[in-house]
């Protein structure tokens, strides 16, 4: 599974969406729609941020 679906998923599992979990994270929406589309991948944030 590429890491986009796997954040897609586990977002939509956590009832987030793809604002807060940008909140949660400090970054933009733009990038969590980046992260999701495969276009660019996040550096460890979801694992260091104990998000998922």
């Amino acid at each position: 599974m590429e890491i986009g679906n796997k954040i897609n998923q586990l977002r939509k599992l956590s009832g987030m969406t793809q604002e807060q979990l940008a909140e949660k994270l400090n970054v933009s929406r733009q990038t969590i729609s980046k992260w999701e589309s495969d276009s660019t991948s996040p550096d460890c944030y979801c694992s260091q941020a104990g998000i998922f």
